[in-house]
């Protein structure tokens, strides 16, 4: 059976088609939301405008690559996370899109959360199934989270940390945005930093699994005004960002040691702070940025295991 997945976050616009009888991702396609420049970041009522607006070529595009009239089954993040009152009105456009679809199909729709979905895209890209099946440390960085959790698989999630003010995705994004790049910038401050052969000492706040983010934004705009050139201004946001990560997951394995830590959020997609935390986590995943990043793959695994037709009990 294939199964469709929507995601339509604060983002990108995303679907994704899986194939569960050869559990492999048949094809996908996404569009970020257009933000102004010098903006960080979207009104809700013009992301949910983009999202209704971006749908029907994105579905066509989609029918390019994969036969739709194949789909068996829909899968939709109804909102960012699975807790109540956990709400955000751009994720109604593809709850819409996607009861439209399952309607018309006749086919079964599944609701999942945002946050799920990319916690299933995580574990499934490490290739290692069984990580559905057990408790897993599962950090959830992106512009909008800075999230450390305990999962047992996609289904039972306990926060563990978190960031106490500013999210890393909103740090890094906020930096970018001051040195000219447009919105979401991630990947303009990966480049930038790529090019800096200096050692940065980074300076973070964690207290135990929570951690501090606001101070780095002070930092790097003092950094600027000092004169530091953008590439080494960049790295030392990545590397603050990166550290912070590494003390927040050794603290947990302090208390849960052994157990896998995977890294998902559109923050991880940065190869710098990868290559960072990889030497000093020990247990530690990490995905390639096509399921790090928002993207509705997760949210296709997860509709295909709800509805019994893709088995994760063995590779």
């Amino acid at each position: 059976m294939w199964v469709l997945g929507f995601d339509t976050s604060n983002y990108a616009t995303s679907l994704a088609v899986f194939d569960t009888n050869a559990g492999e991702v048949v094809c996908d396609c996404k569009k970020f939301l257009p933000v102004k420049a010098g903006q960080l970041g979207l009104r809700q009522s013009d992301a949910l405008f983009h999202h209704t607006a971006a749908l029907p070529d994105l579905l066509a595009e989609l029918g390019t690559k994969a036969d739709l009239t194949q789909i068996g089954a829909v899968g939709v993040s109804a909102k960012p996370r699975p807790v109540e009152g956990s709400y955000m009105p751009c994720f109604l456009a593809g709850v819409n899109a996607a009861a439209a679809f399952a309607l018309g199909k006749g086919v079964p729709l599944i609701h999942t959360t945002h946050q799920q979905g990319h916690i299933a895209a995580a574990l499934f890209a490490t290739g290692e199934r069984e990580l559905f099946e057990q408790e897993n440390l599962v950090f959830h960085v992106s512009g909008g989270t800075t999230d450390l959790l305990l999962c047992q698989g996609t289904e039972r999630i306990t926060p563990l940390g978190t960031s106490q003010d500013l999210y890393a995705g909103q740090a890094v994004d906020r930096l970018g945005v001051k040195l000219g790049y447009p919105f979401p910038a991630g990947v303009y401050v990966s480049e930038q930093a790529a090019q800096c052969t200096e050692k940065v000492h980074p300076k973070v706040s964690v207290k135990g699994v929570n951690c501090s983010l606001s101070g780095l934004e002070n930092q790097y705009t003092k950094l600027l005004a000092e004169g530091k050139n953008p590439a080494y201004v960049c790295k030392y946001c990545l590397i603050c960002v990166a550290e912070t990560l590494t003390r927040m997951a050794r603290a947990a394995l302090e208390d849960h040691p052994g157990l896998p830590v995977v890294f998902a959020g559109g923050v991880m997609s940065s190869d710098l702070i990868r290559t960072y935390v990889s030497t000093r986590v020990p247990g530690a995943r990490f995905v390639p940025g096509k399921f790090a990043s928002d993207n509705a793959i997760g949210v296709s695994i997860l509709a295909a295991r709800k509805q019994g037709a893709w088995q994760t009990t063995s590779m």
